[in-house]
């Protein structure tokens, strides 16, 4: 797994708290980047000894870097969740149901990557990208589905999803992450939802198994079409303003899109 979780990922695996056991080896899956979930995975009940687990691994493995998805702001775990997030080998803080700025301001000295799963935290969405804090945008899809009763269809977030990806954009960060796969058989199906979160413009997506890493890893990688096509258009048009390659008109928006796929090839090949 790459330290360069922020720039590069593109799947984010999620380990309960409750299961250190498990931390090792999702960090060996493939996964771009490993979140240990004390909030969603842990039951009330159990969520006080899966934080003391989670905290005796982090300092059991001081040169494996994790994220910690830590409890929601107004929880009587959060600010001892937060205590835990101080270890060194937490690389940031993944932040549930963000919902304003200020949340975000009590995470000291840590990257924060932001869950958007509410119609307020939707609506706080450029106050909640612009701060320093945020590293990345996550979208929580299903719970926001909830949030606003919405379908289970595609289109229900269509609206929602393109303006995670615009407001990330206009406030310089990595492309946002896209929500949880629910299905666990179902290997076609993953790549093809992964394909549609970058078509829409998403930079990576959450996984809650291994077996959803690799599809997810491919999905967001360039295809060898499109590395072809793009290696084709820079070679072809050389230091022109515009070309025609293979009747195709290629001008400087054509060359910036050909460049981002190589760029993205080579940021993958970091990751492997």
């Amino acid at each position: 797994m790459s330290n360069h979780f922020d720039a590069f990922a593109r799947s984010y695996l999620f380990v309960p708290g409750s299961r250190p056991d498990r931390i090792s080896k999702a960090l060996e899956s493939g996964a771009h980047a490993v979140i240990v979930d004390l909030e969603d995975a842990v039951a009330p009940e159990d969520k006080i000894d899966a934080r003391q687990q989670v905290e005796t691994w982090l300092e059991n493995n001081p040169a494996r870097q994790i994220l910690l998805r830590i409890n929601a702001v107004g929880t009587r775990w959060h600010y001892d969740d937060l205590r835990v997030a101080t270890a060194p080998n937490v690389a940031a803080v993944v932040l549930p149901k963000a919902e304003n700025a200020q949340n975000l301001a009590l995470i000291a000295e840590k990257p924060v990557l932001p869950i958007i799963e509410s119609a307020l935290g939707f609506v706080q969405l450029d106050a909640i990208a612009a701060h320093p804090a945020t590293r990345r945008l996550i979208f929580g899809t299903y719970d926001f589905r909830a949030d606003l009763g919405l379908g289970s269809s595609d289109e229900a977030l269509l609206y929602f999803a393109s303006k995670l990806v615009l407001v990330s954009r206009v406030a310089g960060l990595t492309p946002p992450v896209d929500g949880v796969m629910a299905k666990l058989s179902n290997d076609s199906g993953w790549l093809r939802e992964a394909q549609r979160a970058r078509d829409l413009g998403f930079g990576g997506k959450l996984c809650i198994h291994p077996r959803q890493v690799g599809a997810v890893n491919a999905g967001f990688a360039p295809s060898e079409d499109e590395i072809r096509w793009a290696k084709k258009m820079i070679a072809g048009a050389g230091e022109r303003a515009t070309a025609v390659i293979d009747g195709e008109f290629v001008d400087r928006p054509v060359l910036l899109r050909a460049k981002a796929i190589i760029q993205q090839t080579e940021q993958l090949g970091c990751l492997r």
